[in-house]
């Protein structure tokens, strides 16, 4: 993205502060893939991580090569909002030293990364109970008045002309969150 088109977004968020996107949630996904032990073990990490219980998820379809049957729980999640949330996000993208790539951002400007192991977030001990488990941040960004589309009474769609695109979504995690935003080519094969 160039300059002159980052500048016109932070000019447009400045004229118009309806326009300026925010944190709608972060979803923490725990996917194990396997239920009992494990999976009661993740739901354990969600808790102490996060302070809320988080919910299960079930399994869709069985595959019988990883021994999963048809609605069976297989992962849990938390979804945080608020202050909570931006918290948890800052500390996520700590343990990834604030380098997201251009790849981890949809077409809506919501974006997604992995966290290999809960241990690589800043203030985070080993837990021998728990284990090692790494899970997935799932970040939504909204403008205000997108709750027109969440209503009961009277719900509409969201105009495509307010709907956040790619790069506004990268410019926000830049400007806000203190990400850095790379290329593929940029990356070093290690780190990735």
């Amino acid at each position: 993205m160039n300059l002159e088109s980052r500048e016109a977004i932070l000019r447009d968020w400045e004229e118009n502060p309806m326009r300026k996107p925010r944190i709608e949630k972060v979803v923490l996904n725990f996917g194990v893939g396997a239920s009992g032990e494990p999976l009661v073990k993740a739901e354990t990490l969600a808790k102490t991580l996060t302070g809320m219980k988080p919910a299960r998820t079930y399994a869709k379809g069985t595959n019988k090569d990883f021994r999963i049957r048809k609605g069976e729980p297989i992962a849990c999640k938390v979804t945080l909002r608020g202050e909570k949330a931006e918290e948890i996000l800052r500390k996520a993208l700590a343990a990834r030293d604030n380098k997201l790539l251009l790849s981890m951002f949809d077409e809506y400007g919501n974006f997604s990364f992995g966290i290999r192991e809960y241990i690589d977030l800043p203030d985070t001990k080993y837990d021998p109970k728990i284990g090692i488990f790494g899970f997935d941040v799932c970040v939504t960004l909204e403008r205000p008045g997108f709750r027109i589309k969440k209503r009961v009474y009277q719900k509409k769609k969201i105009p495509k002309r307010h709907k956040l695109t790619k790069e506004e979504g990268v410019v926000y995690a830049e400007k806000y969150l203190g990400v850095k935003v790379l290329e593929k080519e940029e990356v070093s094969e290690g780190l990735w």
